[in-house]
C-alpha cells in the first residue's frame, strides 16, 4: 500500500505538467453541447441521438484515441426493437358488476414487452405483495401460487428493515427494483404486471414514471417462444386505490400486509382487461468505443473501462411549453467526463501498462440496454477487463469535499480507492440514498453481472463553502422538479469543479489498476466473482 500511495503522489505533478490532467472547462463545454436543444434530448434511434454519437466519436478522434468498434469505426452497432405505446391504450378492471376505467398517462403507463402492435389482456388479478422470492432471507411472496396467465399486482421496493442482515437493511437490493419484479413475474408466466406506484415505495414521483414509461422504450428482440409480458405497467396510487377498492382493499392495508414474512398471495376477484396498442420498429443504435493502447506488450490486451450513457429521453410531453428532455445532468455530465478522460489519458507521455477503453453506451434509460449488449458482445473479454468505472449524473455545484463510490468496498481495489481519496483531500461518503438502489440502476451493473469489478464514481454530497444541509436541499429539488424532466437543462452559472475532481479520482484509480501485476477481483463472498 505504501508504494501505491507514493505512486499516486508522484503521478499528480506529471499529469499537470503534461496537459493530461482533467479540466473543468473542457467538461463544461462538452456538457453544454450535449445538452443543447440541437440534440433534441439525445433520444435513442433519433436524429438527436445520431448527432450525439457523431459528436462523441469526433471528440474521441480529436483526442488521439484509436477506433475500436465495428469495421474500424468508433461505433458498436446495438440492434434493438423500439416499442412506442399509442395514446389510445385501454385498461379497465371489473368486479361484481362494477367497472373502473383507467386513463393513459394520468392513471397508468406501461409497455408491451411482447413487442407486438396489438396486445390483449383479459385475466384475473392476483396481489403478490412486493413480488419477491428471496431464499437468502427466507422470503417468498408467491408461496407456490400459480400466476400463469394472470395479472400480477404488486408494489415495488422490498420489506422495510433496519437490520443489515435482512435485505441489506436500509439499502435497496436488486429484489426491490422494478426490473426484478417484471423479470420474476415473466419467469412465472404472468400475462401482465401492474405496479402500484407510491412515492414512498418507488423513491420518486409519478412524473418520473410517466416520462419514463409513457414513451418509446427499446428492447433486445424477443426470441421465438420466449415468454414476455403483454403489459409491464404502473398505476398511480389513486388508480391503485380504485383498483383495490373493487376487492374491498386499500393501498395502506396491502402495503402493511406486504411487510410480513407470513404474507400469502391474495386473489382479488377482479378481472383486468386491456387493449395494449404499440408502434413497433427495429432501430439501430450504437455504443461509441475508443481505445488508448497500453505500453506493455502482454498486458495491453487487458483494459480498464470508463463508461457513461449518452442517451436521455428525447422529445416528449411538454412541461411548461418545453418538450425537449435535455438531460444536462443525466447524463451529459458523465459523457463529458469520459470524453475528457479519453483526452487526458491519450495525452499521457508514458502510457500505463494496460489499455484504456472509453465507452459511451446507448439506451441506459430504457434499462441498461447498451451496456448489457456490450457485456454480451464485449470488445475485450471480461477475463481481460481489469475494472469498469462508470459516471452517471454528477452534480456541478462547486468544489467537492467528498466522493461516493458505493460498490468499491465490494472489490479488492478498495484500499487503493481509499488512498487516492485521501491524497486528493476527499472523504469517501456512503451512498446518501441507499434506499434508491443506485447500484442496480446504472451501467456498471451490467459489467458486474459479467464478473468485472465495477462501480460508479458518483456525485459529491459535501461542497466547499456550502452549508451542511446544502446537498440535501439541492438534491431534493433536483429529484422532485428536474430529474427526467425538460428542466434538466444546462445553466451558465454551474461550477464544474466537482466533475473535474471526479475525473481526476477516476483517472488516478484507473492508471494504478492498469499498472498492477494482478487483475482486481471481488472480495470473498461477493456474488459477482469472475
Amino acid at each position: 500500500m505504501k508504494s501505491i500511495v507514493i505512486g499516486v503522489i508522484a503521478l499528480l505533478p506529471v499529469l499537470a505538467q503534461s496537459g493530461s490532467s482533467p479540466s473543468a472547462q473542457r467538461i463544461r463545454a462538452h456538457d453544454k453541447f450535449l445538452s443543447s436543444d440541437l440534440l433534441e434530448g439525445r433520444g435513442v434511434g433519433t436524429r438527436g441521438g445520431d448527432l450525439a454519437t457523431d459528436y462523441i466519436a469526433t471528440q474521441f478522434a480529436l483526442a488521439g484515441t484509436k477506433p475500436i468498434g465495428d469495421n474500424g469505426s468508433y461505433f458498436q452497432k446495438v440492434p434493438l426493437i423500439a416499442v412506442d405505446p399509442r395514446p389510445d391504450l385501454q385498461l379497465s378492471a371489473t368486479a361484481a358488476g362494477k367497472t373502473v376505467t383507467f386513463r393513459w398517462l394520468n392513471d397508468f403507463v406501461g409497455l408491451n414487452e411482447q413487442q407486438k402492435p396489438e396486445g390483449q389482456i383479459d385475466a384475473e388479478a392476483i396481489f403478490v405483495g412486493h413480488g419477491i422470492q428471496a431464499p437468502k432471507w427466507q422470503w417468498d411472496d408467491y408461496k407456490g401460487v400459480d400466476v400463469r396467465g394472470k395479472v400480477v399486482v404488486l408494489f415495488t421496493n422490498e420489506p422495510n428493515s433496519t437490520d443489515p442482515n435482512f435485505f441489506d437493511g436500509r439499502a435497496l437490493t436488486y429484489y426491490g427494483r422494478w426490473t426484478y419484479k417484471y423479470e420474476e413475474a415473466t419467469r412465472r408466466g404472468a400475462a401482465a404486471v401492474l405496479i402500484i406506484h407510491t412515492d414512498q415505495t418507488a423513491g420518486y414521483g409519478w412524473d418520473v414514471v410517466r416520462s419514463s414509461w409513457g414513451r418509446q422504450n427499446t428492447y433486445v428482440a424477443v426470441r421465438p417462444g420466449e415468454p414476455e409480458l403483454a403489459l409491464a405497467g404502473w398505476v398511480t396510487r389513486d388508480a391503485g386505490e380504485k383498483l383495490l377498492g373493487l376487492a374491498g382493499k386499500s393501498v395502506e392495508q396491502l402495503l402493511a400486509a406486504s411487510e410480513s414474512r407470513d404474507f400469502h398471495p391474495i386473489p382479488l376477484g377482479i378481472r383486468i382487461r386491456g387493449d395494449i396498442r404499440s408502434k413497433i420498429r427495429a432501430i439501430d443504435t450504437r455504443n461509441v468505443a475508443a481505445l488508448v493502447p497500453g505500453s506493455d506488450p502482454k498486458l495491453k490486451d487487458e483494459v480498464v473501462i470508463y463508461s457513461a450513457h449518452w442517451d436521455h429521453l428525447g422529445v416528449g410531453d411538454p412541461v411548461n411549453g418545453d418538450s425537449i428532455y435535455n438531460g444536462a445532468i443525466d447524463n451529459a455530465t458523465g459523457c463529458a467526463i469520459v470524453l475528457e478522460l479519453a483526452r487526458a489519458w491519450a495525452a499521457l507521455p508514458q502510457k500505463p501498462r494496460r489499455s484504456a477503453l472509453f465507452l459511451a453506451v446507448t439506451a441506459e434509460e430504457d434499462g441498461l440496454r447498451g451496456s448489457e449488449y456490450y457485456a454480451a458482445h464485449p470488445l475485450f473479454p471480461p477475463s481481460k477487463t481489469a475494472i469498469a468505472l462508470n459516471y452517471d449524473a454528477i452534480y456541478p455545484w462547486g468544489r467537492a469535499k467528498d466522493v461516493v463510490i458505493a460498490g468499491a468496498e465490494r472489490t479488492t481495489v478498495w484500499p487503493l480507492a481509499q488512498s487516492i481519496a485521501k491524497r486528493l483531500n476527499l472523504a469517501i461518503s456512503p451512498d446518501s440514498e441507499p434506499e434508491q438502489g443506485n447500484y442496480f440502476r446504472s451501467d456498471h451493473f451490467s459489467f458486474a453481472h459479467a464478473g468485472i469489478p465495477a462501480f460508479s464514481i458518483d456525485h459529491a454530497t459535501q461542497f466547499a463553502g456550502k452549508p451542511p444541509d446544502f446537498y440535501k436541499k439541492a438534491w431534493e429539488e433536483f429529484n422532485t422538479k428536474h430529474y427526467h424532466q425538460p428542466s434538466d437543462e444546462f445553466h451558465a452559472d454551474w461550477d464544474f469543479t466537482a466533475l473535474e475532481q471526479a475525473a481526476e479520482f477516476g483517472m488516478l484509480l484507473g492508471i494504478d489498476v492498469a499498472n498492477q501485476d494482478k487483475l482486481p477481483d471481488w472480495k470473498p463472498g461477493e456474488e459477482f466473482h469472475r
